[in-house]
Parts: structure tokens; sequence; C-alpha cells
């Protein structure tokens, strides 16, 4: 891996299992930076403003408060990981214009090519953020036939219950991103996966992919949100009230 920034050009898929069923798929950006260095492209800026961004204080602790990649590392290292040998790199999407929603990002531990463990870092659409910290007995390296699981305790969707249990599998290899998130509560859930391909972030990247493709950003992911959140209302899904957040920052 080099220290420049990686661009994603993903596909994301949720699939809604349960009485009301609803499925649906789109094109997303995503960059895989390591927060530590500060090259890029002339349209990429880290803690500042252009056209695409990536900034600290958006990730690593409350959302606008964020540490970056201190933050994450008092948390690998609380956990019992040597970040002295690891890398930590952020799987996110950058803000458009200043302008940034992410309903999950990625903390990615690794140690040469090896996954080591991951901080899916979530936020929902109530300015409400919590992490779950994925790894294997040890930090042992995580494959993508692994099967990682954390009790679900965080409010995404009012259309979803905060019950069952997440399940988690990854892949990250030098040309290719594979996520998949499985919420499972009985016959309910949500099935979740990102892919795509990895390429250097480019000013050309950026202004036909990120610009003309799939401009505004954060704006048209939350628009997004809201619209299948409008289909699954006329199926009659049922609305579940948001409930008080977890006190921890992490589990």
């Amino acid at each position: 891996m080099t220290a420049a920034p990686d661009h994603i050009a993903g596909h994301t898929v949720h699939m809604r299992r349960g009485a009301v069923a609803n499925s649906f798929g789109y094109s997303v950006d995503y960059v895989l930076i390591d927060p530590e260095a500060r090259t890029g492209p002339r349209l990429f800026s880290r803690n500042g403003f252009n056209l695409v961004s990536v900034r600290d204080r958006h990730h690593g602790g409350p959302r606008g408060a964020g540490r970056g990649v201190a933050w994450a590392r008092e948390v690998l290292e609380g956990h019992g990981l040597d970040t002295g040998r690891t890398r930590i790199l952020l799987l996110t999407q950058p803000a458009f214009l200043g302008r940034v929603f992410n309903p999950v990002s990625f903390w990615l531990a690794m140690a040469g090519d090896e996954l080591r463990a991951v901080i899916a870092e979530v936020d929902n659409t109530f300015a409400e953020r919590h992490c779950y910290l994925c790894h294997k007995p040890g930090f042992a390296p995580i494959g993508p036939a692994d099967r990682l699981t954390s009790r679900k305790v965080f409010h995404v969707s009012p259309f979803q219950k905060v019950a069952g249990e997440y399940a988690f599998n990854f892949l990250i290899a030098p040309d290719r991103i594979a996520i998949r998130i499985w919420h499972r509560n009985g016959d309910e859930g949500v099935i979740a996966t990102l892919s795509g391909p990895r390429a250097p972030l480019t000013d050309r990247t950026i202004l036909t992919t990120v610009l003309l493709r799939r401009p505004f950003g954060a704006l048209r992911t939350v628009a997004l949100i809201y619209w299948q959140a409008l289909k699954l209302k006329l199926k009659g899904a049922k609305y579940t009230t948001r409930p008080t957040p977890p006190a921890e920052e992490v589990s």
C-alpha cells in the first residue's frame, strides 16, 4: 500500500428481509486514505476546504468533534492491539465542497497486507454515532470468509428495531474492496454490501467521476436514504421510535 489515497468506485446494495421486503442498489464513491499522510491530488485536501476532502473532525470520536487517527489508535490499543506495528487506514466517503454525511466509514488496522481489526463508524440521520470494533481472538488476520459478529445496540433505521446482531465480512485486497454487513433479527433484518475496485485517486477521477457522474456527495446520500424510507413507509413498514443511544462510544 502507498501513502497516496485510493479511489473506490463502489456499488452498494441493501436488501431488507422479513414481512416488508425492499432492495436497492446505487453507485457511491469512497476514498481509502492514510490519515497520517498528506499526499494527494490538487483537488483533494486533508483538513482543508477543496472540491473533495477528508477532515479529522468528521471521524474518530463525536460527530463534528472527531480526533481522527489518534482516536482510532487509542481504541485499538485499549483493546490490546499493538498499533506500533500496525498501519491504520480510513475508508470513507469524502466531503464534497465541505458537505459530508457518511452512513458508515471504516478504520482498517493493517499489518502489512493483512487486515487485523476494523472499527465500523456508524452514523444515523439524527446526528448520532456509534462504533463497532471487529477482530478475531488475538487480532489474528481477517480473511474474507471470516464472519465477525456484534450485537446491534445503535438505532440506524426507524424501520428496524435495535435488536439482533450484525455479521461483518471484509475483503481488503490491493486491487479491490468488498464489505458485507448482515443485520440478523429473526426473520427480519438487512443485508448491506459495498464493493468496488481500488485505483489511485487523481484529479481526473475527481472531475469525471465524483463531480460529473455522482455530484453533490452528501446531499445525494441523504436524499437516497429518505427516498428509500418513503418507499418503506408506503409499503406499510412499521415505524420505530428512536431510542436513547448507547452510553458507550464503541462496542
